[in-house]
């Protein structure tokens, strides 16, 4: 570890920043800074603050029911009928009227003043621009609307620590991927010190009357590293902190004595994960590179002719359906590449030469009995479009960026999508070249849901024969001979997947357990035997030969594999969102990681299983909102591109300016997209004409 240094950092720094290197060996994706927890904290703030009296007397103060303290703090002032309709659409949004501030020891003195009054007197905290300045360490406090009981949303806050305060060396945020980690890296470690400083415990019980609130809820990322608007390191080295307070309350009555405990801690948290000097800066720059270095990976692939790459030792089974963390113990079988696949990378970072198996661009087939990894191996490419924390397991399993699972979905909504390439000549002339249903079958949802991604871009198609409709997958020969061409109107996949290889140029990983037809289609397939991963393409390609041989000589198919014919894929429209369709009328609320309720419909985005965050679900809900300003023609892969290059240039911020809003990570295009497409509205598609 003394010679882990930064690219355009001096062993020297390296060396005196690395901190202690006897870590744990347990794995873990949370960095802990070491924190002194000898000293009490009523003995940290007396030392601190001194041990002067609360000071309840009513000083100056500008207006409104402002109780000035020692002088300088006004009270809240006025609020007229403007001020009170700011903010709708977003009940924690800051009003233009909530606007005091001063120093942290006024916010700390008002807050003691406050105690037993009228929950809504929480309104002289806020601070939606002037801020409440921290001198130790210094940090400014924007406080947003207050909440309005103790069963409202929680208050949302951001704090801004300057450059100056937190040092974090320039070549650790110099490039957008670096700063995306740090940030990731420092809000695990803000989110860890909020639990081991017990400051994430609300108190409950006791009723309405009983005591309530008083925690701080800041995001917590799992095991992928994404964008988010938790902890961000702007390109000055500044970094902001959006989270949420419960402002803690006994029946509607304000417990500003608790309350100035609960603000009383945030400057230690600060102190100990935002400030370079308190960090382990070895695990610190392990963290940032290591994200860099997966970036870079996943960026060698086009080039390369690989849609993914998985490198040997990763350790691919998670903990449980509901635990993303790796599955430990001895009964572990860590991957490893078959020779025939195996390629090499040197990292840039690292310089560390990383083998594993690349998946080439066509028909990939994934093979096996049951239970033997397939569906494992799918999931790890799935997720590989995104960078994973050290100690994931899957670190450096990386996969196409413009990579997308595909699935059936009954009951979802579609709107003017052209499945014809799938799916012609419905019962009483139902035309499929724009269509719309709101209760889709397994074969017309998985058909839409194809067309849909090749509409944005995707460049690869992640396909699990588990979550499919098995009309849509495959046709045998002897189903075709007891029911004509004429009277099934599904063109299966197995039809289409390589004439969207060679005339798209969009490549398909599928994990096929019941049909050796896909051999005949097929580039490569793969055989999963007790978690060992087998290149068995000759076998394969063996055994289609046989069988054509066989079915030739036939009298059961007039050709060769009739089953596993290839047909032109057809033309792939572009569609304009209606943007009225996507107003929402300020009635929006994430209800779990798969649900929007979004203007009274329920939105169904579970089937996007590359949303691998709720805060990214809470991105896209924002998103959706903007795609009602989108003008008249746009087509939405455009609207969706003005909204990425916003995001791009003023951050996730861009998508709910003036919220505070910590719960934000962001979503792929892919992902925004799928959600428009499933809103259960009519007319919220219309075709390019």
């Amino acid at each position: 570890t003394n010679k882990l240094r930064w690219i355009g950092w001096t062993e020297e720094e390296a060396g005196r920043k690395q901190g202690p290197t006897n870590q744990s060996s347990s794995q873990t994706s949370i960095y802990l800074c070491s924190v002194n927890n000898s000293m009490g904290r009523g003995e940290y703030y007396k030392n601190k603050y001194g041990g002067g009296g609360r000071g309840r007397g009513r000083g100056g103060g500008g207006g409104g029911r402002g109780r000035g303290g020692s002088g300088g703090y006004g009270g809240r002032g006025g609020r007229g009928a403007a001020a009170t309709q700011a903010g709708d659409g977003d009940p924690n949004a800051a009003r233009p009227g909530g606007n005091n501030g001063g120093s942290y020891r006024d916010l700390i003195d008002l807050l003691h003043r406050i105690d037993g009054q009228s929950y809504p007197a929480y309104r002289d905290i806020e601070s939606s621009s002037r801020g409440w300045s921290s001198a130790s360490p210094p940090f400014s406090l924007f406080v947003g609307r207050a909440q309005a009981d103790p069963f409202a949303k929680p208050t949302r806050c951001r704090v801004v620590v300057p450059a100056s305060t937190a040092q974090f060396p320039a070549e650790a945020y110099s490039t957008k991927i670096r700063a995306i980690a740090l940030s990731d890296y420092l809000n695990r470690a803000l989110s860890a010190a909020c639990v081991s400083l017990g400051a994430d415990q609300a108190a409950s019980g006791g009723g309405w009357s009983g005591a309530k609130g008083g925690d701080i809820q800041i995001a917590c990322p799992g095991q992928n590293v994404l964008e988010q608007s938790a902890v961000v390191v702007d390109a000055s080295g500044n970094i902001q902190v959006q989270f949420a307070i419960n402002l803690p309350a006994r029946g509607r009555s304000i417990q500003g004595d608790r309350a100035a405990q609960v603000f009383e801690t945030l400057p230690r948290m600060i102190q100990q994960t935002l400030v370079f000097a308190s960090l382990n800066g070895a695990k610190l720059q392990h963290h940032v590179m290591s994200v860099e270095d997966q970036e870079w990976l996943r960026n060698q692939l086009d080039p390369s002719g690989l849609v993914a790459f998985v490198p040997d030792g990763a350790v691919l089974p998670r903990t449980s359906g509901a635990d993303d963390r790796p599955m430990s113990g001895n009964g572990v079988v860590k991957f490893a590449s078959p020779e025939s696949l195996r390629v090499s990378f040197t990292l840039p970072n690292s310089q560390k030469a990383i083998e594993g198996m690349g998946m080439r661009k066509g028909v990939t087939l994934i093979v096996g009995g049951g239970f033997h990894g397939k569906s494992t191996l799918l999931a790890a490419l799935q997720v590989g479009v995104y960078n994973k924390a050290p100690l994931d397991g899957r670190e450096y399993c990386v996969a196409d960026a413009k990579s997308v699972k595909v699935r059936a979905e009954d009951g979802r909504a579609v709107s003017s999508v052209d499945i014809s390439p799938f799916i012609n000549n419905l019962p009483f002339g139902k035309q499929t070249t724009c269509f719309s249903t709101e209760d889709a079958s397994g074969s017309t949802s998985q058909a839409a849901n194809i067309v849909e991604a090749l509409e944005v871009g995707a460049t690869s198609l992640l396909i699990d024969e588990d979550t499919c409709a098995t009309n849509f997958m495959i046709r045998d020969d002897k189903m075709m001979e007891l029911v004509a061409k004429d009277k099934e109107p599904i063109t299966p996949f197995i039809h289409k997947i390589r004439s969207l290889y060679e005339d798209h140029n969009v490549s398909s990983v599928l994990v096929i357990g019941g049909s050796g037809d896909y051999f005949d289609v097929a580039d490569c397939v793969i055989m999963l035997d007790s978690y060992q991963c087998h290149d068995v393409t000759a076998r394969a390609k063996q055994i289609s030969s046989a069988a054509a041989t066989s079915s030739g000589s036939s009298h059961v198919a007039s050709s060769s594999h009739v089953a596993s014919s290839s047909q032109p894929f057809g033309t792939i429209f572009s569609r304009c969102p209606v943007g009225d369709a996507y107003t929402p009328n300020n009635k929006v609320a994430v209800r779990a990681k798969g649900v929007i309720s979004y203007g009274g419909i329920e939105l169904e985005v579970g089937g996007l299983e590359q949303i691998v965050d709720i805060n990214q679900t809470n991105a896209v809900s924002f998103a959706l909102q903007r795609m009602s300003e989108a003008a008249p023609g746009k087509t939405l892969i455009q609207v969706l591109d003005e909204i990425n290059a916003q995001v791009d240039r003023e951050g996730l911020d861009a998508l709910a300016p003036g919220h505070f809003h910590g719960g934000l990570a962001r979503p792929r295009l892919f992902e925004i997209a799928g959600s428009a497409n499933r809103l259960r509205k009519v007319g919220s598609m219309a075709q390019k004409k």
